[in-house]
């Protein structure tokens, strides 16, 4: 099933339901609370079956040449199925269009040994992502963060 992508509508219930359906990775509550109140105002992509959200990309623009995606998240049943990388696809083509040249990504780094966290990372690396670096110092020693880039030719 190719999803239907929607642009530009806020959806913190969905957020919240996806989230709520995602504790290998979404699994602490402040954390979660913080995407619910950012998905409220930042940059939305949502992947539909239908009606229903399957998916959903949040974005954070840092300056005019590069954006971070801040969330994404598939309802664990529709993993591998294609959700992640509409999502991704469209993020990009629209970020192209706009001139933007980075994309960036922050997950649990490698260090910190998580299998949902190593398909992430694959998935990651799959749809063309490059690891930047690993650091402590973003959410703390017991938290490894890697930072994954992109760059995103000319349309």
């Amino acid at each position: 099933m190719t999803p239907t992508i929607e642009r530009g509508r806020q959806r913190p219930a969905d957020v919240e339901r996806l989230l709520g359906e995602l504790p290998d990775w979404f699994g602490m509550p402040e954390s979660n609370a913080n995407y619910v109140a950012e998905a409220a105002h930042l940059p939305t992509l949502t992947a539909l079956d239908g009606d229903t959200v399957v998916g959903v990309c949040l974005l954070r623009q840092h300056n005019p040449e590069s954006v971070e995606i801040e969330l994404l998240a598939v309802t664990p049943d529709r993993h591998r199925g294609g959700i992640g990388r509409a999502l991704v696809d469209a993020v990009e083509d629209d970020l192209r269009t706009r001139g933007v040249q980075l994309l960036q990504v922050k997950t649990f780094g490698p260090s910190g040994h998580s299998e949902p966290y190593e398909r992430t990372r694959a998935f990651y690396l799959a749809v063309g992502f490059v690891p930047l670096e690993e650091r402590t110092d973003i959410w703390g020693p017991d938290n490894p963060c890697l930072i994954l880039v992109k760059p995103l030719a000319a349309p």
